[in-house]
């Protein structure tokens, strides 16, 4: 095992300091190799260094312009810092580059989200969907994405494949009941309401929705 692999492993242990070391032995060992730059960056983003992980991604780029993951890593110190555009244009660097995996298409989808680009944001939340099919918080976002874009059909699919990877997902329900409202359906809508409410208690949202689909059928 090498040393950025050992720095990794430190890393994934939280043994942050250690894999500090680790990753400045590889980059001393092999300063023209952009790797040990962006290994440090993703360590420098998990303890929330942001400035000092901007500068360590940038230069792995400068050392290798289709350096996909360092695009990706500098895309997520800007997410961690709010900064949503400039997030999505690395991520979209990470794209161009041939980064094609789950995560990365995740983010730049969530980027659209948090700027209300939901039109923007469903083809790469669906990618994600496609390549992460048992990674629930991506099917949940992926699932709202669709409701939100009026697709109520596919919407309630995707939050019951939701319940399959979580069965006591509350949320999934609250959403499930949102669907059947949509769908004219308040009875159902009030099961999957009532289900959200016994998984968690103070689902304001769930309770706020039971009580008016209550008020409806009582008049």
């Amino acid at each position: 095992m090498d040393k950025l692999q050992k720095g990794i492993k430190e890393m994934q242990e939280h043994n942050y300091e250690e894999a500090a070391r680790l990753f400045t032995e590889a980059i001393d060992e092999n300063p023209k190799e952009p790797v040990g730059y962006i290994n440090f960056g993703n360590l420098l983003t998990h303890m929330s260094d942001f400035v000092r992980a901007e500068r360590f991604f940038n230069r792995a780029i400068e050392l290798d312009n289709q350096a996909a993951t360092a695009y990706y890593g500098l895309g997520n110190v800007y997410y961690e810092q709010e900064k949503y555009t400039k997030a999505q244009e690395q991520f979209i660097h990470a794209i161009q580059n041939g980064l094609d995996e789950a995560d990365v298409h995740f983010m730049l989808g969530m980027t659209f989200i948090h700027q209300e680009y939901t039109k923007l944001a469903l083809p790469y939340l669906l990618r994600a969907a496609e390549l992460a099919p048992d990674d629930m918080d991506i099917q949940f976002q992926y699932g709202l994405c669709l409701a939100q874009n009026g697709q109520i059909d596919q919407a309630e699919q995707t939050m019951k494949h939701v319940l399959q990877l979580e069965n006591e997902h509350s949320d999934a329900y609250y959403n499930l009941g949102v669907c059947a409202l949509h769908k004219e359906d308040p009875h159902t809508a009030l099961e999957h309401f009532n289900k959200a409410l016994e998984i968690n208690s103070e689902h304001m949202l769930a309770a706020h929705a039971k009580g008016q689909v209550e008020q409806a059928l009582n008049e």
